[in-house]
């Protein structure tokens, strides 16, 4: 009989290409926020201004790194502490959205956030912070953004190659969130419908970088993916993405990018609906092997050692993974198997 327990997190979305910055402005209205702190990577330059324009802005941060290192955090919450912001405004990919979740975590100032990608960090709950060399995640309310407001047309300006990686890593949401701890058959649907929109919208755009419609649907498709995540939580693929990209720096949506054929592969045995859901989708006769073909079809990077992971770092990788595995996962994982996992994609082989 079906029994589960789903939580939905409770946040407003406004979806308008050619809006972003008339939404912003009435989601800092609809909240009373008087005192902004406006956080944004250096390439949304120019949105940022047009929203400075309009709206009280008591302290500005344009340095944002990936994986949050937790300095630059603290620097931003004591920038936010000293203006007495009541409002975190994020303008950017998953970099500017997670150092606003830092400092919502710290001072509980609520985030309006407008995504130029499609990292999908700002419909989740999930933060992010490395030290040392490691990240360590977590999920707690106050980092989910209370708002989210989506233009697609702040994603044509990113560059091709990063746009399909973003896009496949909101494809890793999806697919990590069928085996993940807190799976339902809600978040299952969720994860299903947004890959239903992210496949052909990347393939689309693949050939067609300037097709607005295609930015939406791909833009809707990873929200659906990210909130998917969001309820079902971190799986083997996260927990492995996550550890690369703090220990050895490496690119976050490359690495979700290269790494999702193989944990697919992995997993996919002892995880058969969620092989059927992605086999569906892209049909193809094996899941874990259309997402290979999916990624080479859209010209990701094939390997982690082309994104920079040294040969010498995959069994210290490995063993640094294996604490973290979800004990939820559907197939028990071993170090050798982490080790084979990470190799295999550190050389790029093909995924049968």
């Amino acid at each position: 009989m079906l029994s589960f327990d789903h939580v939905t997190l409770a946040q407003r979305v406004l979806f308008g290409t050619g809006s972003a910055v008339d939404n912003a402005v009435r989601a800092v209205a609809d909240l009373g926020a008087e005192r902004i702190l406006l956080i944004h990577g250096r390439s949304s330059r120019e949105l940022a201004d047009r929203l400075a324009a309009r709206v009280t802005v008591v302290a500005r941060i344009d340095d944002v790194v990936q994986h949050v290192p937790v300095e630059r955090a603290d620097a931003a919450v004591a920038s936010a502490r000293a203006a007495d912001a009541d409002l975190i405004v994020t303008i950017g990919g998953g970099s500017a959205t997670g150092l606003g979740k830092a400092v919502a975590l710290q001072t509980g100032a609520p985030i309006v956030a407008v995504p130029t990608t499609f990292a999908g960090s700002e419909a989740t709950d999930v933060w992010g912070l490395t030290e040392a060399g490691r990240k360590t995640t977590g999920s707690d309310i106050r980092a989910l953004p209370r708002v989210v407001v989506y233009d697609a047309a702040l994603s044509a300006g990113l560059d091709g190659s990063f746009a399909i990686a973003s896009g496949l890593n909101a494809v890793a949401h999806a697919v990590d969130a069928f085996w993940a701890p807190r799976v339902d058959p809600i978040n299952r649907a969720l994860g299903t419908e947004g890959l239903r929109a992210l496949v052909p919208g990347l393939r689309g755009l693949a050939s067609d970088p300037a097709d607005l419609e295609l930015r939406e649907r791909t833009l809707y498709g990873a929200y659906l993916a990210a909130v998917a995540f969001s309820s079902a939580g971190s799986g083997l693929h996260h927990k492995i993405c996550h550890t690369l990209g703090g220990a050895y720096g490496l690119p976050h949506a490359e690495t979700h990018a290269i790494v999702l054929p193989y944990v697919t592969a992995f997993n996919q045995s002892a995880a058969p609906d969620a092989a059927d859901r992605v086999r569906s989708v892209l049909g193809v006769d094996d899941a874990a092997a259309g997402l290979a073909a999916l990624r080479a079809e859209l010209g990701a990077p094939a390997s982690l050692a082309a994104i920079g992971l040294r040969e010498q770092d995959v069994a210290e990788a490995a063993a640094l993974v294996l604490p973290a595995v979800p004990p939820s996962n559907p197939r028990s994982v071993a170090l050798s198997d982490l080790v084979a996992i990470i190799r295999a994609a550190w050389r790029g082989d093909p995924v049968v």
